[in-house]
């Protein structure tokens, strides 16, 4: 069995560091944190947290590649954000982008992101998170009568809903309850 020098165990590492480096988190960062892996990066950035958590769940830039990021925080699609006005000042909005983009799914080294990039074909940029094909085979078991049929519930848009731990990134089977139904087993 050959022998690894330091140079070349360096090299090694280098190459390894290289896909997280445009990441939020740094190599031996993530080389040496293993909690959560399987889920979503939560959401770490306190203004997107504050902005987009004032109306709905602030999603966690995982759940979409980075071209459905750009599309949703651009100025036009803010004006109409699925029928509201949530348009921000230049400032704002260029710091929310920005903390989408470094972490959306394209770009994480979480697991569901990976799944979620797997689902998508090449250049799709779906705007809403149900639209992506892995989200949509999670809960197809799910009846209308669990979700949209819920007044509790109303759309599988509203993860924090049934997903208990969704604000902390974690979307696993054993977080389910869904409300007038109780935990969710598969």
């Amino acid at each position: 069995m050959k022998k690894i020098t330091a140079p070349l165990f360096l090299s090694m590492l280098f190459l390894l560091a290289t896909p997280v480096a445009h990441a939020d988190e740094g190599f031996f960062d993530w080389l040496f944190t293993f909690e959560g892996r399987n889920e979503i990066k939560p959401v770490t950035d306190e203004l997107y947290n504050e902005e987009c958590g004032d109306c709905h769940l602030a999603y966690q830039p995982g759940l979409l590649p980075e071209q459905s990021w750009r599309k949703l925080l651009s100025p036009a699609a803010l004006e109409d954000h699925f029928g509201e006005n949530a348009e921000e000042d230049d400032e704002t909005l260029a710091q929310l982008l920005d903390f989408a983009v470094k972490n959306s799914a394209d770009k994480s080294r979480y697991k569901r992101s990976k799944k979620i990039m797997a689902s998508l074909r090449e250049n799709r940029a779906p705007l809403r998170i149900t639209e992506v094909p892995y989200i949509r085979r999670k809960h197809h078991e799910i009846s209308d009568d669990l979700i949209s049929k819920n007044e509790k519930v109303k759309s599988l848009s509203y993860c924090d809903a049934c997903h208990q731990q969704a604000e902390q990134g974690v979307y696993d089977d054993d977080t389910v309850n869904i409300p007038g139904y109780g935990d969710w087993t598969w």
